[in-house]
């Protein structure tokens, strides 16, 4: 990549007295041509590369220049760097230490302007439109947000929180924060946030090092297991939903899936999203209670 191949050159440069084509050649594995057309790229950038014959010469950078000088404009750093933030977080090789080096060139703060993501449903009101700008606004600066929040059963409670970290995890995105009505860090699912509001006062708190967005199971051992066979028609959505260790593909060609679930409406209107594609086999107690969601399902078209 000839931007990071750039950024890299000048340090090195800065950080020897002189140096030859062919050293960097050898340190940037390219041919000392590409060197010298990669030389004249920074020289047209405005980078003082200068370059002296004979004993003791080389390339060099004029004395006194400092690498807070502007290598790319504005708009490139800012896309080089939410670039490499993407590769990061994919853990591409050696992302990390790129983003480093180019982080210490570009000094001043960048906002992501290339991205949108728009949390509110098709046909909401302007003014339930949250975009990620102001969300990492509220989490980078620290301040507040306030919304009202629904939880599983439809029930709205007005939350306050200091948000701590933007997720997205199994199709979704979330906001982890410490919740003041809780007085505990909560995780909050964005569909279900109503008119975000980031709010001018600040806070100081951190997200704790050992925080874990999965949830621990005290008494694990009490959570019904599930037996659920998917039909082979809906094996697009099984590793999308559940863990490879949890799936097994049965003689028939089916798959049974084996889970730990509460026996809880979430859990059953769930499963009821597969529709006739997927089958409880144990616990009894969680076949009955499906079969007479069904049925009234079924009441409600005489």
């Amino acid at each position: 990549m000839q931007i990071e191949r750039l950024v890299q050159m000048v340090f090195y440069i800065a950080g020897r007295e002189h140096v030859t084509a062919k050293e960097l050649a050898n340190r940037f594995q390219v041919s000392t041509r590409t060197i010298y057309r990669d030389l004249n790229t920074l020289s047209l950038a405005g980078i003082p590369v200068m370059s002296a014959k004979g004993t003791g010469g080389g390339i060099f950078l004029l004395d006194g220049y400092t690498i807070e000088k502007p290598l790319l404009s504005r708009e490139e750093q800012q896309n080089i760097l939410q670039g490499l933030q993407i590769l990061q977080a994919s853990n591409y090789p050696n992302a990390e230490i790129t983003l480093n080096k180019i982080g210490a060139v570009f000094r001043h703060v960048l906002k992501p302007e290339w991205l949108e993501v728009d949390f509110s449903f098709w046909g909401s009101d302007e003014k339930e439109k949250v975009t990620i700008s102001e969300l990492q606004y509220a989490i980078l600066n620290k301040h507040l947000i306030a919304f009202d929040y629904f939880n599983s059963e439809l029930q709205k409670s007005c939350r306050t929180i200091e948000p701590l970290r933007l997720v997205f995890k199994s199709h979704a995105w979330y906001i982890i924060g410490y919740c003041r009505y809780k007085q505990d860090i909560r995780t909050f699912r964005m569909s279900r946030m109503k008119h975000i509001h980031v709010m001018p006062e600040t806070f100081q708190r951190e997200l704790p090092k050992d925080y874990s967005l999965l949830p621990e199971y005290k008494e694990e051992d009490q959570i019904p297991v599930f037996k659920l066979k998917f039909s082979r028609a809906i094996a697009y959505r099984l590793f999308d939903e559940f863990q490879e260790n949890q799936v097994s593909l049965c003689e028939d060609g089916d798959y049974l899936v084996t889970i730990r679930y509460q026996l809880s409406n979430w859990t059953f209107n769930y499963l009821l999203s597969f529709g006739k594609y997927v089958e409880i086999l144990e616990p009894e107690a969680a076949r009955i209670m499906l079969k007479e969601r069904a049925l009234e399902i079924a009441g409600l078209y005489p």
